[in-house]
């Protein structure tokens, strides 16, 4: 089964801001929540019709969140509370743009990665980390691993830049069975520092921090 990585910006503490506020959230927040509800309500009805169960539904995963705990013992359960944390990512977040579809994602940045190293690639710039790096380390409480999915990832807006020129300048050197993947990172990066640097110069509300990728299927 193919899987599609998405990702978009937003700014990692509005996202933190909702797990475990509870009934401390804005009346701003409050009105972002009616959007999150309904995308993971909507998220809901696409696993129903799939006849998919990950235990908790998702609207009810949210609400733990919302409680501050990601706590039930449901063997799917992790799945139920990384889309619903997806929910609040994407509401809060700027509008996604597909990075690529995967038969084995995983397997796929990890042999990246290997032929990034080899040509001399820093590591805290290698992908797989990042594209699969999991919720905030910041979170103020447990969060599971989904093994078979969604993954939630990671890259902050402030190594762009760098990391763009990086493998901009590796692009000659890797095996061409990964250039078209490293060209496409240089691309995403050099877009989003881009409009990183503009907004935190033009714009004085602005504060997305972190791409945040999104692993599905």
């Amino acid at each position: 089964m193919s899987r599609v990585i998405t990702y978009n910006t937003a700014a990692k503490a509005d996202v933190l801001s909702y797990l475990g506020a509870g009934g401390k959230l804005t009346a701003e927040q409050h009105r972002v929540l009616g959007m999150v509800r309904e995308r993971a309500e909507a998220a809901q009805r696409d696993l129903d019709a799939q006849r998919v169960d990950w235990g908790p539904a998702i609207p009810e995963a949210l609400g733990h969140l919302l409680d501050g705990r990601a706590d039930s013992t449901a063997h799917y359960a992790a799945g139920a509370y990384a889309t619903a944390l997806q929910c609040i990512i994407d509401i809060n977040g700027s509008d996604p743009y597909e990075l690529g579809v995967y038969s084995k994602p995983a397997t796929f940045f990890l042999a990246l990665d290997e032929e990034l190293r080899r040509v001399g690639m820093s590591e805290d710039l290698l992908l797989y980390p990042h594209v699969f790096s999991g919720p905030p380390k910041e979170m103020p409480f447990f969060f599971p691993h989904a093994v078979d999915g969604p993954h939630i990832g990671m890259f902050p807006l402030a190594k762009a830049k760098p990391a763009a020129d990086a493998y901009r300048a590796a692009y000659e050197a890797v095996s061409p069975d990964f250039r078209s993947e490293v060209y496409g990172f240089v691309v995403l990066l050099e877009r989003e520092h881009d409009e990183w640097e503009y907004a935190t110069k033009a714009i004085d509300w602005y504060d997305q921090d972190t791409i945040f990728f999104s692993t599905t299927g």
